[in-house]
């Protein structure tokens, strides 16, 4: 899915719209920038805060940890 963008004198540019709506990406998302050998920039969304993954994953018959109770 090709879109164009312009690169401001301040160094920024905005994600075009169908991009950022494909991926889900929503004010405070963050991103990885990787130069690939080739010149290709791979971005890569991070979506998801460390305290945002808490409490996801657990053992059949035991609760999560509330995020309120993690200690890092």
């Amino acid at each position: 899915m090709p879109a164009d963008a312009t690169l401001t004198s301040k160094g920024q540019t905005t994600i075009p719209k169908e991009i950022r709506d494909s991926l889900g990406m929503k004010p405070g998302d963050r991103m990885t920038f990787t130069l690939m050998p080739d010149a290709t920039v791979v971005m890569r969304v991070k979506s998801k805060g460390v305290m945002e993954l808490a409490g996801m994953l657990h053992k059949k018959g035991r609760k999560a940890v509330p995020t309120g109770q993690l200690s890092i």
